[in-house]
């Protein structure tokens, strides 16, 4: 058979920051960047004496000179060299990876030289297909945590991370996040090898485990995690036009969302088990929040995730041409959405369940709002928002793959910059404050029980990719384009920002989008791939001069913006 993904290989290498020699004679090397790979080392030592090179993402925070492992719980990350003689070695290990930003070498000669050590990082074949940058400098070092965040958890699959005695395939981290990461990298063929690790861990009753592979045998019956497998394969359709893909997983799909269906309690779905997964804690020594009125309702988010699910099958089945599945498909979400408000929704507050964001977020983005009431659940978003959270992250995984286009979308861009611009907690601003040069995996990951305290997750990322590039830098489609044959661009100019610029590469080719406002006005240049078309929207106030580049047959006028056609 064909190997369904290219596979790891080293495909960076850096060089260290600084080296120090501690008091009894270790050395601790600091690569700048928590990375994953493998370390390169030129070293001279003594025959039979062991070279122990240790790896840890930080520092004791009370004590430079030690590693801080507890949040490596039972995983080693130690390489051990016995030299066969005196003198010079050279040093790569083989068929293992560590994820690492501080390393410590003991048992050598000599003070090795930066030019001695090289980091190696490893993570699955695939090319760059997206930069961004702006006159912001949080937001450009938030685009390249992501981007380390991400390449260092693809490796054979996305894991959740990329360095304890875990790395495993949790769905859930990436449901919304495949998305975004396919904005930074081409990440299809992974993917499409990806579910088939999952559906291989679909049981004869159709349930997926919540892990792929299967190393952990975890079937919770949680919805949003095993959402994957609908999420990712439409990912593909939408943003490859892969047909293959949907042809090949349809029939998974379908026999798991009839599994769904058949275990429906009074119309909604009855379980779940990770509900809004890292809902930012009350306390800092916390992981997670025990007050309840930061806990949203987990058969609410199991409901409004497997209508999310039907909309994507629904048309799936449509572009098959399974015309009896797509009505029944139809049927199941008007049913589900007279029980889901049935069960959830409060008509005389305009709200969903206790309140809480996501239970809003879901609830208005998956479109099971009752017409007409969308205004008053968004402003309850907006309200909990900026009066109970202050303007900071409002909401845990689930809700933060909804937060910020939400908002944008909806007419409050100004205080999504408010949240994106943070820098004291729970906020990405408070994180890269701290040193982070990933993610993490808790927005308080200085302080909270090392138990679950990655610095190197992505799962926190949510909608952030997809807003940088769509909403700043307007490269988005439309929504029956695939592939981005056809694109639909408009730009969202907060006062804070006065210039960005982002590519992004597409099968038909790369698309430039890059605006910057100066005491003259705003320019913005758009370069889209041959064989593609644009609709390019230009925001109410602004004018056209002299731009050759720019040719359209018609303008017409949508809401606050000129169109062009």
């Amino acid at each position: 058979l064909p190997q369904p993904s290219p596979g790891m290989r080293v495909q960076k290498e850096l060089k260290p920051q600084s080296i120090r020699r501690t008091s009894d004679g270790r050395f601790i090397v600091d690569m700048g960047q928590n990375m994953v790979g493998q370390l390169r080392v030129r070293l001279t030592g003594k025959k039979d004496v062991p070279v122990v090179i240790r790896h840890a993402e930080i520092l004791e925070p009370n004590n430079p000179d030690k590693l801080y492992v507890a949040n490596l719980r039972s995983a080693k990350c130690t390489d051990t060299y016995v030299p066969a003689a005196d003198g010079t070695f050279t040093y790569q290990p083989q068929l293992t990876y560590q994820g690492f930003r501080f390393v410590e070498i003991s048992g050598i000669d000599r003070e090795p030289k930066l030019k001695d050590i090289t980091g190696c990082v490893i993570y699955d074949s695939m090319d760059d297909q997206g930069t961004f940058e702006c006159d912001n400098e949080l937001l450009n070092k938030l685009h390249e945590n992501a981007y380390w965040g991400i390449i260092g958890n693809y490796h054979g699959m996305p894991t959740d991370c990329p360095q304890r005695d875990e790395r495993m395939g949790w769905m859930g981290d990436h449901v919304m996040g495949c998305y975004g990461e396919n904005m930074l990298l081409d990440n299809g063929a992974l993917y499409y090898k990806w579910l088939q690790d999952v559906y291989d861990t679909q049981d004869d009753d159709g349930l997926i485990a919540d892990v792929a592979p299967g190393f952990w045998v975890i079937r919770e019956k949680d919805i949003a995690w095993e959402a994957l497998s609908v999420y990712a394969t439409y990912m593909l359709y939408r943003r490859y036009n892969d047909i293959n893909a949907v042809q090949k997983y349809y029939p998974f799909l379908q026999k798991y969302l009839l599994y769904l269906d058949h275990n429906l309690k009074d119309g909604i779905v009855p379980t779940n088990c990770w509900g809004d997964w890292c809902m930012p804690p009350e306390r800092a020594d916390l992981i997670h929040s025990q007050d309840p009125a930061r806990k949203t309702d987990g058969s609410l988010i199991s409901s409004a995730m497997y209508y999310s699910m039907l909309t994507m099958m629904g048309e799936l089945a449509m572009r098959l041409g399974m015309e009896g599945d797509m009505m029944d498909f139809d049927r199941r979400q008007q049913r589900l959405k007279e029980a889901y408000n049935r069960h959830f929704y409060h008509p005389e507050d305009g709200n969903y369940s206790s309140n809480t964001v996501t239970a809003n977020l879901l609830s208005l983005e998956f479109g099971l709002v009752p017409d007409g009431d969308e205004e008053r659940v968004l402003q309850n978003i907006v309200d909990v928002t900026r009066d109970t959270y202050k303007d900071h992250v409002s909401c845990g995984v689930l809700g933060m793959q909804h937060l910020m286009t939400c908002l944008s979308h909806r007419g409050h861009l100004d205080q999504a910059m408010r949240i994106i611009l943070q820098k004291d907690y729970p906020s990405f601003g408070y994180m890269i404050e701290k040193g982070a040069t990933t993610i993490w995996e808790l927005w308080n990951g200085d302080t909270a029980d090392p138990a679950m305290n990655s610095a190197n997750h992505v799962m926190l990322l949510g909608d952030v990719l997809v807003w940088l590039y769509g909403d700043l830098a307007g490269i988005r489609q439309t929504a029956r384009s695939r592939a981005y044959k056809e694109l639909d661009m408009y730009i969202n100019m907060p006062e804070e920002l006065n210039h960005v610029h982002a590519t992004h590469g597409t099968p038909y080719g790369t698309i430039s989008s890059e605006w910057w406002r100066t005491e003259e006005g705003v320019t913005w240049e758009v370069e889209i791939p041959a064989n593609t078309s644009a609709r390019i929207h230009i925001p109410s106030g602004y004018t056209i001069q002299g731009m050759h580049s720019l040719r359209w047959a018609s303008a017409e006028v949508e809401g606050d913006n000129i169109c062009l056609l």
